[in-house]
């Protein structure tokens, strides 16, 4: 992938889906309470280099994000750092309630392979067919780059668009009547 393909994988009508994420639901397996999932996914917080999360007893972190309305999920970013930061992703679209212990017992939607060039900044294109009417999103990250037993991830931005689902013209209608 060329450095201008790079930049444009995220395409028109993506935007960031942050404003989307039903916050009273979103939950973190194996965080470190002192460096949680709000550190990498909020406003403000993602943004600054000193906040992370950071997994706890080993590698592995399972975090559940849903939407206050139905999104068509395009990409993600995730930075992190070279050594310690994700791996291998496995992200699950309409999977409530998994745990370390039934992950493995469902395929993923997508697995998406992070490069040390992907944690640096450059956003990956997910198999967007699977996510046409996601809810919620569940995103496992299996290991890190290079095996440490902490994971550590700086920002994490889902990009993709939300579903219109209301048709205002049809709803008019039914009122004129």
């Amino acid at each position: 992938m060329s450095t201008e393909s790079a930049s444009t994988a995220i395409t028109r009508n993506q935007v960031d889906l942050l404003d989307f994420i039903d916050w009273s639901g979103v939950e973190c397996l194996n965080q470190n309470t002192s460096h949680s999932v709000v550190n990498a996914l909020k406003q403000g917080y993602r943004e600054d280099e000193g906040l992370k999360l950071e997994s706890d007893a080993d590698e592995q972190i399972l975090i559940y994000i849903p939407f206050t309305q139905v999104i068509k999920l395009h990409s993600m970013l995730i930075i992190g750092p070279e050594e310690d930061g994700p791996r291998t992703v496995k992200l699950f679209a309409n999977k409530e309630h998994m745990g370390f212990s039934n992950v493995s017992d469902y395929p993923p939607s997508d697995t998406v392979v992070f490069t040390p060039e992907h944690l640096k900044g450059k956003p990956v294109a997910l198999k967007y067919v699977k996510f046409q009417s996601v809810r919620s999103l569940t995103i496992f990250i299996e290991e890190n780059q290079e095996g440490a037993d902490i994971t550590q991830v700086q920002k994490i931005v889902l990009y993709g668009s939300t579903v219109e689902t209301t048709d205002m013209k049809g709803l008019k209608k039914i009122e004129d009547h």
